[in-house]
């Protein structure tokens, strides 16, 4: 009788451990968003949830153009869009992180205006730039998706890796 009441109070005891940690297992770097300080969009792509993205038609020239904006409130303003990298939607931060100058979209940065810096190209110039990435355009309501991903630095130095940015490119 003594041994079982002895295990039943050792569970019990390992029981009121176990409940009375904090939760703090729930707020570290693993379990939190990343987000910057300063958020960036684009202000003309769309977004259900995902990827922000634009529409380019190959019909019209396939331009792209995407204006990069943070908020005026936030005190900052953009210095530059430092690197640009292009591809297809398996582009990530480490494509970016480890591009080169000859792998970079940009050959220089593209300098800001106060809130806001505006990159725009083709995709003619894409496919010069990345001619390995199938661009099959189709008619909508289908698509063929080019992915971009830019690194902003601020007046302060500070710099934001955006989320991917796609283009749907249509026939």
């Amino acid at each position: 009788m003594k041994y079982i009441a002895f295990r039943f109070l050792l569970l019990s005891l390992v029981a009121l451990a176990g409940f009375s940690c904090k939760d703090d297992y729930k707020y570290n770097d693993l379990f939190q968003d990343n987000r910057p300080a300063v958020p960036v969009t684009f202000a003309e792509a769309t977004t259900y949830g995902g990827n922000p993205y634009i529409f380019s038609s190959l019909a019209a020239g396939g331009p792209i153009t995407f204006t990069v904006t943070i908020p005026a409130s936030s005190g900052r303003t953009i210095k530059e869009i430092t690197r640009i990298v292009g591809g297809a939607t398996g582009i990530n931060p480490g494509t970016l992180s480890s591009a080169t100058a000859t792998s970079a979209y940009n050959a220089a940065p593209i300098a800001g205006t106060g809130t806001t810096v505006v990159f725009t190209t083709t995709i003619a110039a894409f496919k010069a730039k990345y001619p390995s990435v199938s661009i099959v355009p189709v008619a909508l309501p289908n698509f063929t998706e080019l992915a971009f991903l830019f690194l902003v630095t601020l007046d302060d130095n500070t710099q934001i890796v955006t989320e991917q940015v796609r283009v749907r490119v249509v026939a």
